[in-house]
Parts: structure tokens; sequence; C-alpha cells
């Protein structure tokens, strides 16, 4: 089965990042997507024409946002990204604002990002995680903490 760790590398990592508004955050939170030719720019602009048509449907928890998009408007492989604001922003989820946590999903078909999917509501559940998130310093920290917490390490 696909894990969370299977589709995430340190290029994919950005920690700390200034945006000004959600709109801002999903594009930045996807460019390394778009750099690394897991995404088009297209389904980009796809998940911020979602949100906007919409709402906050990528708003999946509390401080947390997945941005993604069908695999038909652009993922050119499967890959995950994690992306932390300096400032958390409002995304206009009443229950889940302001957004400090940024998953970008990109998935070339519509099943194998299940295993993956499991493997972050878990790590979302585990309250730990986020703490160790925020006090990871680099990308390469980040990475070894999603393997520490699938027990890869």
């Amino acid at each position: 089965m696909c894990m969370l760790s299977d589709l995430l590398d340190e290029s994919l990592v950005q920690l700390n990042v200034e945006a000004s508004d959600w709109e801002d955050a999903v594009r930045k939170a996807a460019q390394p997507l778009v750099d690394n030719d897991k995404v088009t720019s297209a389904y980009v602009d796809d998940i911020i024409r979602g949100v906007s048509e919409l709402g906050p449907y990528i708003v999946i928890a509390k401080h947390v946002a997945l941005p993604h998009a069908r695999p038909e408007s652009g993922a050119l492989e499967s890959a995950v990204g994690i992306m932390t604001l300096k400032e958390p922003i409002e995304f206009g989820s009443a229950g889940n604002d302001p957004i400090k946590y940024l998953f970008p999903l990109s998935d070339k078909d519509n099943d194998s990002h299940l295993g993956a999917l499991q493997s972050l509501v878990e790590l979302l559940a585990d309250p730990d995680f986020f703490m160790q998130l925020d006090n990871a310093s680099t990308s390469k920290d980040v990475v070894n903490l999603v393997y520490a917490k699938e027990g890869r390490a």
C-alpha cells in the first residue's frame, strides 16, 4: 500500500512561508509540485477555481487544508507536499480557520493515493505531529518526521 512518505520528498516541503491570502497560500503550496513536474500550472488554477466556486472544500480539519483537484485537471504524478505558514490565513471555513498547514496533493488516478490519505488522516489525528512539525527547521526534518510517524524510520 502507498504511504504518505512514498509521495513526499524534501523538494516538496516548505516551512514558515508568508502568504497574503488563501489563494496565494494555495499557489505557493502547490508551486513545488509544478516545479518538480508532478502537476501542471492548469492543475493549480483548477484548485483555485474550485475553491472560488465551491467554497473552502480543501479545508479538511482544524488549521489544515488539502489543496487538490481532479486527476484530469493536470496531475502528472502522484505526490504530496507539506507547507507551514508563518502567519495562519483565513480560508472561509468557520469551524477550521485559520489555516496554518497545507498538504497539496496530486493524484494521477482516483485510487492510488488512498493509502497515503489514510496515512495523512492518522498524522492529522496526532497532536504531537503538529508540535513536531512546528519545531522542524529543515525539509529533511519534516520528511524524517513523516517516516518516523509511519513507523518507517
